[in-house]
């Protein structure tokens, strides 16, 4: 952890819904007038998507699993090391993933393909980490011990199987068949690595609809936000104004002394009002280091 170079992470599986969390961030970052340098998780995935899909098959055929979720598919190094030198010098190495032809046609790459490795610009005020990997620890790395503030997205699993299934379907051209048997294949890493992460976050925002999803495999449509409520969890809840935060977010109630349940249709409006004072106190610290 580090005043004058703080590190914001959103760590959430694939489908989770990081990308609001993103969001809600850069509007944050405006009103603060910040500069973030921005990191994508999938820049740390060990193969290109050619190589994955080979990597894939052959351990299928030697009856293994190999998927995104795990350390075998990813550089969880690379990402500890950038953390830790962000942390000390405000900088790093980094690259991009192009997920698809418009990404990839200013590089003049091949869709599926990296980047470069390249030194962040000097000048940023934080990094800002959005992935699947941002509170890992194994045996190899503690990527979690360099993150000032860790924030986890994950809907119950039968919702974010739903959201990734329509997802991959109607966005990358998937079969639903296919995207079951990549669930399935998950699964280990699922439970190994991407679970633990978020008993280790400073605030988890879990969406859990209202609505039947117990057979996310043949769900029609994906639940709307006012289909659902949001379970926020505080890891340190001594830090956090509830009273605060049930005036200003109707209909909200605490179900335990660390949780807030707010209306689905207001995740995005509880995000700001939980992570900007978090954000500002952030920034504090880091004009009073300099």
């Amino acid at each position: 952890m580090s005043a004058k170079h703080p590190i914001v992470a959103v760590t959430g599986s694939s489908g989770a819904g990081t990308t609001t969390v993103k969001n809600a961030f850069e509007h944050m970052f405006r009103r603060e007038g910040m500069k973030a340098a921005i990191v994508e998780g999938d820049a740390f995935h060990r193969y290109d998507r050619l190589d994955m899909k080979a990597m894939v098959d052959k351990a299928q055929k030697k009856g293994e699993t190999l998927s995104h979720f795990g350390p075998e598919a990813n550089l969880f190094d690379k990402i500890e090391a950038l953390f830790r030198d962000y942390s000390e010098t405000g900088t790093g190495q980094l690259r991009k993933y192009l997920h698809d032809d418009e990404e990839a046609e200013p590089y003049k790459q091949d869709p599926g393909t990296f980047t470069p490795w390249e030194p962040i610009p000097p000048g940023s005020d934080l990094l800002f980490y959005e992935g699947l990997h941002g509170g890992v620890v194994n045996n190899e790395v503690d990527v979690a011990r360099w993150v000032d503030l860790l924030v986890g997205v994950v809907p119950i699993v039968n919702l974010e199987w739903i959201q990734k299934i329509h997802r991959d379907t109607a966005q990358r051209g998937y079969s639903a068949e296919a995207v079951t048997d990549t669930i399935l294949r998950r699964m280990p890493d699922y439970v190994k690595t991407i679970t633990p992460q978020f008993s280790r976050t400073d605030v988890n925002f879990q969406r859990v609809p209202v609505v039947d999803t117990s057979n996310p495999f043949i769900a029609r449509d994906i639940p709307t936000p006012d289909e659902s409520f949001i379970i926020i969890r505080f890891r340190h809840p001594e830090k956090h104004d509830f009273p605060y935060y049930q005036a200003m977010l109707k209909d909200s109630w605490m179900s335990r002394p660390n949780t807030l349940v707010v209306p689905g249709g207001k995740m995005g409006l509880a995000m700001e009002i939980i992570l900007n004072p978090l954000v500002h106190e952030m920034m504090e610290k880091k004009r009073r280091s300099k």
